[in-house]
């Protein structure tokens, strides 16, 4: 039986994860839940998981947990050890009762309990993209140091985990992501100046976390893949492309230097490629609904138009700038897409923000998840700059004539 610390145990990764657990009682046990203020969540997982640790992101968070098990009547013998803040996350990770992490924390917050859980050399099932992201040659190189296995989460990334299963690596000429396009693949460049948040939260095909979502919608998630994609599995960007496919069947393909082209499909369920990773190298009955192959369908595949989706091509230059690029990338953008959602900014101004935020902030070498940290701060901070003299900026007022 494998025992599992969950890094982010109330978003839609962490509870997909515990209803793989749940239809699996025999083969996985919960060792620790970490999450960030969701006390009500995480007390219905304690009550029916019953981990021996739980984590939340502040003091008040744990206090708030602590009164709510006490009026749960959950009896205290029962009670997982409470505990909160980055040291806790990381003990969480690295506990030896733990053989497998989940990483599923949105943003830098999972990078430390992340990187010294690879360290160490577990296996770590990866969904947290600011990992490699804003760490990637740190935690890679920790990959190759300690013999830690890392299984990606994300369906393009695990799909292409299952395609080079199939043959040799050294004969793939390059890797083809899918994006579904989010909800404006077909919304003019004019006609995205006027987008709410609502819209833009409105995605096709998954239900995710809001900040997941608008990357979605601006291209930027598939930006983030890229760069993922080039440090999993040791490819520069331009081995990379991007293809737009609505449908979402297709999740990833792999090109052979002959032409030939391998294809992972399967239903749009995050339960798939979770199941996967925690099952690998063996494969197991998943809670997915099969393709019914005697059904008439459609696939469409068309290329992305980096016009209207211009983080996409950031992304595509932040990975071969190299350095501290690709975090000040994510941390930017994370900012900006805060500031979309709260009001203080029209929809394309998120890559406005990006860019400019790029462009102020000097190239580094990070040598350690502090370094990183360190970086993140300091493009956040220009960001948020940035958008505040946005706003400062008074509207033109249209001249009479």
């Amino acid at each position: 039986m494998k025992s599992l610390t969950l890094l982010g145990s109330t978003g839609s990764i962490g509870t997909s994860t515990l209803d793989v657990v749940r239809r699996n009682p025999d083969s996985y046990r919960v060792f620790a839940l970490v999450a960030g203020s969701n006390v009500e969540s995480i007390l219905q997982q304690i009550i029916e998981f019953r981990p021996c640790v739980a984590v939340l992101a502040s003091a008040a968070g744990r206090d708030r947990l602590a009164r709510a098990l006490s009026d749960s009547g959950l009896p205290r013998p029962n009670w997982p050890e409470l505990d909160f803040g980055p040291a806790a996350r990381v003990s969480a990770a690295i506990a030896p009762e733990a053989d497998m992490v989940i990483s599923a924390i949105v943003g830098v917050a999972g990078l430390e309990a992340t990187y010294e859980a690879v360290r160490l050399g577990k296996r770590v099932g990866l969904a947290n993209k600011e990992v490699l992201v804003s760490g990637g040659r740190l935690v890679m190189d920790a990959v190759r140091q300690s013999g830690a296995e890392l299984l990606p989460i994300d369906s393009e990334h695990n799909g292409v985990h299952q395609c080079l299963r199939a043959g040799n690596r050294d004969q793939v000429s390059r890797l083809i992501l899918t994006a579904s396009g989010g909800p404006f693949r077909n919304t003019s460049k004019e006609a995205m100046e006027s987008v709410t948040p609502a819209q833009a939260l409105n995605h096709p095909t998954w239900r995710m976390g809001k900040r997941i979502t608008i990357d979605s919608a601006t291209l930027m998630n598939k930006g983030f893949e890229v760069i993922e994609a080039c440090w999993l599995f040791g490819f520069s960007p331009s081995q990379v492309d991007v293809v737009i496919h609505p449908q979402s069947s297709v999740h990833a393909m792999i090109e052979y230097s002959d032409g030939s082209v391998l294809a992972q499909i399967s239903a749009t369920d995050m339960r798939m490629p979770i199941q996967y990773a925690l099952t690998w190298p063996e494969r197991c009955q998943a809670p997915v609904p099969k393709i019914d192959w005697s059904q008439t369908r459609q696939w469409d595949f068309a290329p992305p138009d980096l016009d209207r989706f211009p983080l996409l091509k950031l992304a595509y230059g932040c990975q071969a700038a190299g350095g501290s690029a690709t975090s000040t990338l994510n941390a930017a953008d994370e900012v900006a897409v805060e500031a979309f959602l709260e009001g203080e900014i029209p929809f394309p101004a998120i890559a406005a923000v990006v860019e400019e935020t790029l462009s102020r902030m000097p190239r580094q070498e990070p040598a350690s998840v502090a370094d990183i940290l360190e970086i993140d701060a300091e493009s956040r901070a220009v960001a948020r700059q940035l958008i505040a003299s946005r706003a400062a900026v008074p509207a033109a007022v249209p001249t009479r004539v």
